[in-house]
């Protein structure tokens, strides 16, 4: 039973209570009312019945006489669909540029009553509509549902064989006394996660192109394997004029493709980020601590042996990896022309 339908008895109750008792104020004072009450209960029982003990909700029952009309609600669910992330003062002013008189109050009433008051309700209302109708979306439209999307911040990079998405960065791993500031120019291939990394003294375009020359690239040629595309922040080392800066003219000369991340935004090299933690936790400050460092070489000789630990022992835990190592994820990714020579090298290994 229902609060409405619990009270209603009681005031049914109060009044039969009064009649039986033939004493209105006795039977207020068992029942727990006023006498001002019982009168009022008393009347909407004899006009209304029965509904009359319902407790109603102040207020008019009809919709308010300034509500908005159906036309401009279907026009305001029309531009909302269209545009989902405008606010109700925005949508009320290009609507009022269209022709249609309308308040940003008569927006969010419209907004309120179809459960599209928040900007996620919108979102979700767009992508129903795509789901259920196919439209196609525009440009915009797909960005924001890119940008509002758990799908979309849950989602990974994919790639199809080794090589086929390598992701640089630096990294500024500290100050080393006599020496002065140390970088890490680190790299990734982004289906294996084989890691890659050398220490300088400063972050220019010559130690980048140095770090993939020596590093990088030797290891996929070793394998005849092509580097498809290089993914990297918009730092100097890495962009500037393509008829100019070393490392664009670098990437020319291989043949490789050259992307860069958004700007501030480095989750979209999260990759590569992710393998900055993990020296730092694993590694660096470890290290850091058991050792006294004099020299970038002591430093080099110590990160090459965390990092063959890392590509050739260490059991990785990301995703698709199965529990292998990044160096038998590399093999098993050879493009298809170089089947046999994955079996081996990973028997070898």
């Amino acid at each position: 039973m229902t609060t409405g339908k619990k009270v209603a008895r009681r005031k049914l109750s109060l009044l039969e209570l009064a009649s039986e008792l033939d004493n209105v104020s006795k039977a207020c004072r068992i029942m727990g009312y006023s006498r001002q009450q019982f009168y009022e209960i008393r009347r909407n029982y004899q006009t209304f019945g029965a509904e009359g003990l319902v407790d109603r909700l102040p207020g008019p029952r009809e919709p308010h006489p300034n509500r908005v009309d159906e036309a401009t609600a279907e026009r305001i669910l029309a531009y909302s669909l269209e545009f989902p992330t405008h606010g109700p003062v925005r949508v009320a002013q290009q609507l009022v540029l269209q022709g249609i008189q309308v308040s940003s109050g008569g927006v969010r009433g419209v907004w309120s009553r179809n459960g599209m008051l928040t900007r996620h309700e919108r979102l979700l209302r767009l992508e129903r509509h795509v789901r259920d109708t196919g439209i196609a979306l525009n440009d915009d439209q797909v960005r924001t549902l890119e940008r509002f999307s758990p799908e979309f911040r849950e989602r990974h990079i994919e790639t199809r064989c080794s090589g086929d998405l390598v992701a640089v960065d630096t990294f500024f791993v500290g100050t080393l006394k006599g020496v002065g500031k140390i970088y890490l120019q680190s790299a990734i291939d982004c289906h294996s996660r084989y890691a890659f990394g050398r220490l300088y003294t400063s972050k220019l375009p010559v130690t980048a192109v140095h770090m993939l020359n020596e590093s990088v690239l030797p290891l996929f040629e070793e394998h005849d394997t092509p580097v498809v595309t290089v993914l990297s922040d918009n730092g100097r080392e890495f962009c500037g004029r393509p008829d100019r800066h070393p490392y664009e003219l670098f990437l020319q000369l291989e043949g490789i493709e050259h992307r860069t991340t958004r700007v501030r935004r480095p989750q979209s090299n999260g990759f590569v980020e992710r393998l900055h933690r993990t020296l730092l936790d694993e590694h660096f400050r470890i290290q850091g601590r058991r050792n006294w460092y004099e020299s970038l070489d002591e430093m080099q000789t110590d990160l090459d042996a965390y990092l063959h630990h890392y590509n050739h022992e260490r059991a990785h835990q990301g995703r698709n990896m199965n529990g292998r190592t990044p160096y038998q994820a590399f093999l098993d990714g050879l493009p298809e022309s170089h089947p046999e020579e994955g079996r081996e090298g990973q028997q070898a290994a």
